[in-house]
């Protein structure tokens, strides 16, 4: 493949990655106007629909070489992925009330490393750069969140409970994944997440035209852009672009997340924070790069990446 196809793929990725980043000053703006349930139902609704008619424009990508592997129903899949991305996603909806977007976007990239970690209870074994990257992961998320009298506010625990539950589902996925078409996958596990939301908030929450009017703009940019059409843009650019190359620009997420915070809703991070993004950067970095150089972990990072959380 030639530099030129390797180039768009990475500009690919990276409009992925600032998509995704900014999606979560969207989130943020979105709960001016309605319940995180609610939110989070249309939001996936919205995601699914663009991306279930995707379905039929790239066909199946089922693995050829694990195609034959003996799974559950693509229903009863969709049911346990979506269930764990239902909790993931409503841990952070909720907890970004609390928080800000910047710091929701560092704090919920720790999936990237806390995967390796849970995976060792499967067997995985990671390299010496998953090691590193908890080492310093933990520590800029200390300086991060952790305030002088050592208290985390409710919105990082809550993001912190997050980024557990997506490197769960990461894990599921890895499982899942070879044994059925994954776009497919994706779709019933986005309308699951989506029903699931939407009927706790009926219960719980309020929901009027006045409501959905205002958070028009944040459910678009969320749903569609962030779930369908970045969604989209990932499969498309992973078709050309290195592993080594995606697992870093897709990394920039976080980054893009705390500036669209600063630039955007006028956040403010101090000295210590900055520090501990940095340091919260580099593990993720160190923990991805691991996973692509060791090569029982290539299908794990590939599937993380590419089921991303629906982006945002």
């Amino acid at each position: 493949m030639s530099w030129k196809s390797h180039l768009r793929g990475d500009l690919l990725l990276l409009l992925t990655a600032l998509i995704w980043g900014t999606a979560f000053v969207a989130q943020k703006v979105g709960m001016d106007h309605m319940g995180p349930f609610m939110y989070t139902g249309i939001r996936f609704a919205l995601g699914a629909l663009v991306l279930t008619p995707l379905i039929f424009y790239f066909g199946g990508l089922t693995p050829p070489v694990t195609a034959h592997r003996k799974g559950p129903s693509l229903l009863l899949a969709g049911l346990i992925s979506g269930g764990i991305l239902f909790v993931a996603s409503i841990l952070q909806q909720v907890g970004i009330i609390y928080t800000t977007a910047g710091k929701a976007g560092f704090i919920t990239g720790l999936y990237v490393v806390i995967v390796p970690l849970l995976g060792c209870l499967w067997g995985f074994r990671p390299g010496p750069g998953s090691g590193v990257g908890a080492l310093l992961a933990v520590t800029g998320l200390y300086l991060l969140t952790i305030t002088d009298g050592l208290h985390i506010n409710l919105g990082d625990s809550l993001v912190l409970g997050c980024a557990f539950m997506y490197a769960l589902h990461v894990i599921v996925i890895g499982w899942l994944a070879p044994r059925m078409d994954v776009l497919r996958l994706a779709a019933m596990q986005f309308w699951v997440c989506a029903l699931l939301s939407l009927l706790v908030g009926l219960v719980l929450e309020e929901l009027t035209w006045s409501m959905i009017k205002g958070a028009a703009v944040p459910i678009l940019y969320g749903g569609a852009l962030s779930v369908g059409v970045a969604f989209t843009l990932q499969v498309v650019a992973q078709k050309r672009a290195p592993p080594t190359h995606a697992a870093v620009i897709l990394s920039l997420e976080t980054v893009f997340a705390v500036l669209a915070g600063v630039i955007i809703l006028g956040e403010v991070l101090s000295p210590r924070g900055w520090t501990g993004c940095a340091l919260m950067l580099a593990g993720m970095l160190a923990a991805q790069l691991d996973a692509v150089f060791t090569g029982g972990n290539r299908l794990l990072i590939r599937l993380r990446m590419f089921f991303r959380k629906g982006g945002g």
